[in-house]
């Protein structure tokens, strides 16, 4: 079957969005519903979901950003600032549709909204183990300042700090 087609993510996908957040990732880089809300009115073009039959199948959350500078988990931020990178902020794929492409299909939409509005680069933080699928995506790490990486430690001991030209 082929992978539905990303669509703007809408407030009455907020939700069922919290609940696959819930399934996706572990306790502590949960996000409180006003933080991830607040990532909708941050360049809300580049927040895409799947859905399929009124069920969300997936979704992304990406916002332009100052270069590597990424918020806080659980930050609140705020919808006047903005940046000169795509920060790809929360990838999270339905168990049930895990191996159709929608995760990608996702990405590679969200970098051409991102590509049309001008911006140059995509930046990332890859939580639990993802750094393999956003090296598939061309992403890379590379090295960080001291105060970048203690950012980076607080989504985990396995994150790592990833980026790549859009």
């Amino acid at each position: 079957m082929r992978a539905p087609v990303p669509v703007p993510f809408q407030p009455r996908h907020l939700a069922q969005a919290l609940a696959l957040q819930s399934q996706a990732y572990p306790a502590f880089l949960l996000e409180p519903e006003p933080a991830f809300a607040s990532r909708l009115d941050v360049a809300a073009p580049f927040n895409l979901v799947v859905e399929r039959e009124g069920q969300l199948l997936a979704y992304l959350l990406a916002h332009g950003w100052p270069r590597e500078s990424p918020p806080p988990v659980g930050a609140v931020l705020d919808p006047v600032l903005s940046g000169d990178t795509l920060y790809l902020h929360d990838l999270a794929v339905s168990p049930k549709a895990r191996g159709m492409g929608i995760g990608q299909a996702l990405v590679a939409h969200c970098f051409d909204l991102a590509a049309d509005a001008g911006l140059e680069r995509a930046e990332l933080i890859a939580v639990e183990g993802a750094a393999d699928f956003w090296q598939r995506l061309g992403f890379r790490t590379g090295s960080t300042s001291p105060a970048l990486a203690a950012k980076v430690a607080q989504y985990g001991p396995t994150a790592q700090w990833m980026s790549r030209p859009l």
